[in-house]
């Protein structure tokens, strides 16, 4: 919901009006309420009475209801009724049984009501606890963290209090500073580039079919401009706020199309708009801009978008190093069905989860890969594979791939954090980027055989 506490302000004033507008209410395929829509059986009664001149006589009340101290309120309840008068009585022992099947039946709904009210309850007061945490946390970040960032940043109280997930209200600037802004982007250079994705989305609608004879390269990456607008159709649909006509769709467009002008030499590649998204979620436009040009930029996510095939085998052959190590039996058993990291770390790397994961969770792990890095990437995949690893040792390649591309929707963020806490990112006393290096010099030296996550 704190998406949406700023978007949609309430007015409370207008609701009135609103709920009997018809054009609004049709827009949406309803029609507008009726006062005194329902009458009662008396109301109707007496107008019939008035209308004809007759009166209506009650009909004549049963004696044998007279006996019961109660009426049945369901279907439940029939079973105390007594049958018709044209079949035999109940006997005393069938009428008594029945009685105890209705108690019984009322004392079970009872226990699941009470069982529910707890739950409830608990529900409850995890979330007013979870909420306490957030503005306790939240009044420390702007007042001890932030103003003095370069010094605490690296504090273990910090980093602590990091792992545990940023308060939304200061998510947005954490994110910026960790980042950080080694291109020197302006405001001003975003409106620059802006301006030019805003002239090149004109001259395709002009001239679609006509292409440059120089420059070829250039040209086919600016004109992934028209791809943009099939993809954001599909990002985030189920929050209907980047679909055309939506608050924040103009915003997408435009980051990803100044990016694509900044960058004509990567161009927009799908997955990209889920990460501007997240950003505009938590970020003003023109620094989510900022946010989104530095973040790719970096060696892992630049590797990715640019699709260079040799260096997104490094990392893979680095991930599998560690997965060797943390889950061995579940390498084993993706090493006999051959099933290879590109299947499913591609998608989960391009989107930085945010696609693969609940929105909320999703952000969470960003917290924390903007703390540590693109390591957190990958051992992020590693605590998925063992949060499921007893579901995945079941499963065959086929069920498999399908299962990580589209992972359950109900995976919590406790469960989900405390499998990637148990993940360790040592390999022989060698730490991820110690582990990648020596990846990269034995595939630069040929020695392909000396990293075991190289062995065919």
């Amino acid at each position: 919901m704190w998406l949406f506490r700023n978007l949609f302000p309430k007015r409370t004033k207008e609701l009135k009006s609103v709920v009997h507008s018809a054009p609004g209410w049709k827009l949406f395929g309803k029609v507008p309420p009726r006062e005194n829509l329902q009458k009662t059986s008396r109301i109707i009664q007496q107008e019939y009475e008035a209308r004809t001149g007759r009166t209506c006589k009650p009909p004549p009340q049963s004696s044998r209801r007279k006996n019961f101290e109660f009426e049945p309120l369901s279907t439940t309840a029939l079973i105390l009724e007594d049958r018709p008068s044209n079949l035999p009585a109940k006997s005393v022992e069938e009428a008594l049984r029945h009685r105890q099947e209705y108690d019984e039946m009322v004392a079970e709904a009872k226990k699941r009501e009470i069982k529910e009210a707890h739950k409830r309850k608990r529900i409850m007061k995890e979330r007013f606890k979870q909420e306490e945490n957030i503005a306790s946390a939240m009044v420390i970040w702007i007042n001890e963290i932030l103003p003095n960032w370069e010094v605490m940043r690296s504090t273990r109280r910090v980093r602590e209090l990091w792992w545990q997930g940023l308060p939304p209200s200061v998510r947005g600037k954490v994110w910026s500073l960790a980042v950080g802004n080694e291109l020197n982007i302006t405001p001003e250079l975003y409106e620059i580039f802006l301006s030019r994705a805003k002239e090149r989305w004109k001259s395709f609608s002009e001239t679609s079919s006509e292409n440059d004879t120089e420059g070829v390269s250039v040209a086919d990456r600016e004109a992934s401009l028209e791809l943009i607008k099939l993809d954001i159709s599909r990002t985030f649909p189920s929050l209907y706020i980047f679909q055309k006509g939506g608050p924040y769709h103009d915003v997408l467009h435009s980051i990803l199309g100044a990016y694509t002008c900044y960058r004509p030499d990567v161009g927009y590649v799908q997955g990209m708009s889920f990460i501007a998204a997240v950003l505009i979620l938590n970020l003003e436009e023109a620094d989510a801009f900022i946010a989104f040009a530095n973040l790719l930029n970096k060696p892992c996510q630049l590797a990715f978008f640019r699709v260079d095939h040799s260096m997104m085998l490094k990392y893979f052959a680095t991930f599998e190093v560690f997965f060797e190590e943390n889950l061995s039996k579940l390498f084993l058993h993706f090493k006999s069905y051959s099933l290879t990291p590109d299947i499913y770390l591609i998608d989960w790397i391009f989107t930085l989860y945010s696609k693969s994961l609940p929105l909320d969770l999703a952000c969470r792990v960003w917290d924390v890969f903007c703390r540590d890095g693109e390591e957190f990437l990958f051992r992020t995949g590693l605590g998925i594979l063992r949060l499921y690893e007893d579901i995945l040792l079941q499963m065959d390649f086929i069920h498999i791939a399908q299962f990580l591309t589209k992972l359950p929707e109900d995976i919590t963020s406790e469960k989900l954090f405390s499998c990637i806490a148990a993940i360790q990112m040592q390999n022989s006393t060698k730490k991820w980027t110690q582990v990648f290096a020596s990846v990269m010099k034995d595939i630069k030296e040929g020695d392909k055989n000396s990293s075991p996550a190289l062995k065919s």
